[in-house]
């Protein structure tokens, strides 16, 4: 995920109320047990899934689901989902905001996010973005080729790939204009996806009362650990709803850049009207 865009407003206020280290210290070490747990899991379950199916995941995919389901009930942060996610090949688009993006697309069905290959260097992080399946790809476009390749490849295997067009992370009080160059993979003639859909996913985060509405947003140059402390120490948490749209066919999609105008438009109509701009 890549945070480079920067708000015109500065980001929130993260004062830290009495008994900030108590609940970061409760929550966090809880979420901890559950992380180690599910990586402990995951990597013993791998060593026979992985000759058994290859980039298939039928054993390990319910490993990071519950993981997901728990690390946001630790939190207290409510997770609604309003429509029916896609079953079936294909792809998943969602606007992007936060880290907690993973966990809230990761909660209900499981999808393989496509992330920029630095993020397989970072500490830990990078571990388990490589242990649950996350594709990696470059911004080099002399790699294209290969990167459409790979990711039609997964599309074939039947796994679901889920990538944000935006490109970067937002406040949560805006959408960004999508960006076509990975709809490439789901439009190329002769792909093998025939009757693969991509469903447009829309994320809204909504603030506890009284809390600055960009509480979960990260974004610009906000450093993870202060944005993660503030969000562990909250004394209150709010909810984030995940609104699946109706899957747009592959079959006559129009090329590319109609798809991402389509996906784009059916993201930007899922949030509250005063989050609908750029």
């Amino acid at each position: 995920m890549s945070v480079t865009w920067q708000s015109p407003t500065p980001p929130p206020d993260t004062g830290r109320a009495p008994g900030h280290w108590r609940r970061v210290l409760w929550r966090g070490g809880r979420i901890a047990m559950v992380i180690g747990a599910g990586v402990l899991a995951t990597l013993v379950l791998r060593l026979a899934e992985r000759p058994l199916h290859g980039v298939a995941r039928p054993w390990t995919q319910p490993i990071t689901i519950w993981v997901c389901r728990r690390t946001l009930a630790i939190l207290g942060i409510a997770h609604v989902v309003e429509g029916t996610p896609m079953r079936g090949p294909g792809a998943v688009v969602a606007n992007h905001v936060s880290w907690l993006d993973i966990f809230a697309l990761n909660a209900r069905k499981r999808v393989y996010f496509v992330s920029k290959s630095e993020v397989a260097g970072w500490p830990g992080i990078g571990f388990l973005a490589r242990l649950v399946g996350t594709v990696f790809i470059t911004r080099d476009p002399r790699a294209a080729r290969a990167h459409t390749a790979l990711l039609r490849d997964r599309l074939a295997a039947g796994q679901r790939l889920l990538f944000f067009p935006e490109g970067t992370s937002t406040d949560g009080m805006r959408v960004r204009p999508f960006k076509s160059t990975l709809f490439e993979a789901l439009c190329e003639p002769g792909a093998g996806l025939e009757g693969a859909r991509v469903q447009p996913v829309t994320l809204v985060y909504e603030a506890p009362e009284g809390a600055d509405p960009r509480l979960y947003g990260w974004w610009g140059d906000m450093e993870f650990a202060g944005h993660l402390l503030a969000v562990l120490g909250a004394v209150r948490q709010g909810r984030v709803r995940v609104v699946c749209h109706a899957p747009i066919p592959l079959d006559g999609a129009g090329g590319r850049k109609a798809l991402a105008a389509a996906c784009e438009a059916a993201v930007r109509a899922g949030m509250p009207p005063d989050r609908r701009g750029t």
